[in-house]
């Protein structure tokens, strides 16, 4: 395989997402710095290929080394909708009480980041407020986990970890780092701490530093892999090379505009014209992307 580069920041939590993918695959990869006000950070880049999205970074691992697989006994379909759960109203629960009790504290940049990447979920200016709501639905959340491994089991889906034990650990992960009342919080849920160590076990892999420098000049001497075609019947009337706008329909909706090279029911990818890097293609997860012919 080529080489990894993972544009990320060490206290994101889909950033840790993928780094324990890594780990559980054993990969060798290098990790670039990303601003710590970047949205939809992790970025993936293999050559002049750009995943975003760590859903979609997650199915890319997996097609390119699928073993140990993260979708155990064929589970895919399981851990992707799972990803509804973690990645908003737990994400919005955990995110949410990091940002609030650390609101004074944050730069003032980053704060304007958040409120604008969680625009229509989240009011930043009213978050200190909502602690004690957040706290007890962190809470309700974190019984669904420890009610999975009630019955003895290692991981979410039986003695193998998998992509959902990454989805709910990242979460976990996030307030033990930022909330100083979460030993309150998780208070009882034994399971859960001896799974945290199971998983925090997996570890990242094979890292090594790069910086964006090194990165892009990798980027400038690849190129993209060729598309897979636009699937005929994809409701939305487009074809092959349509220049389309790709944008998120949660939050951090920052649009990307490119020639369209693969629309399918997996992902939807476009080749752009990048000012430092020159001809790139993005590719980005099918479900929750609006694609709208520019």
């Amino acid at each position: 395989m080529s080489t990894i580069f993972l544009h990320n920041f060490a206290t994101s939590p889909f950033g840790e997402k993928v780094r324990l993918i890594l780990g559980l695959k054993s990969l060798q990869w290098k990790s670039v710095d990303a601003e710590l006000d970047t949205a939809k950070t992790p970025v993936m880049q293999i050559g002049a290929d750009i995943y975003c999205d760590s859903r979609l970074i997650a199915d890319e691992l997996e097609e390119r080394c699928s073993h140990p697989t993260i979708y155990p006994g064929g589970n895919r379909g399981l851990c992707v909708a799972l990803s509804e759960w973690s990645d908003r109203p737990l994400h919005i629960s955990s995110s949410g009480l990091a940002i609030g009790v650390n609101k004074r504290d944050f730069p003032t940049n980053l704060m304007a980041d958040r409120k604008k990447f969680f625009e229509g979920f989240m009011d930043i200016k009213k978050i200190e407020a909502e602690i004690p709501h957040l706290k007890s639905q962190l809470r309700a959340h974190a019984a669904l986990i420890e009610e999975q491994l009630s019955d003895g089991r290692r991981f979410w889906l039986g003695e193998e970890p998998s992509l959902a034990d990454f989805h709910a650990y990242v979460e976990i992960w996030t307030v033990r780092a930022f909330v100083p009342s979460v030993t309150e919080i998780l208070r009882g849920f034994c399971k859960i701490e001896e799974w945290e160590n199971r998983v925090k076990q997996i570890g990242h892999g094979e890292m090594s530093l790069a910086t964006v420098e090194e990165a892009h000049e990798v980027a400038q001497v690849s190129t993209g892999l060729p598309g897979r075609g636009v699937e005929v019947d994809n409701l939305l009337g487009l074809s092959k090379d349509d220049l389309v706008t790709v944008i998120p329909d949660d939050y951090g909706k920052e649009p990307v505009v490119g020639r369209l090279v693969t629309l399918s029911l997996r992902e939807v990818a476009v080749e752009r014209d990048d000012a430092l890097v020159g001809k790139v293609t993005v590719h980005f997860p099918r479900i929750g992307y609006r694609i709208i012919k520019a």
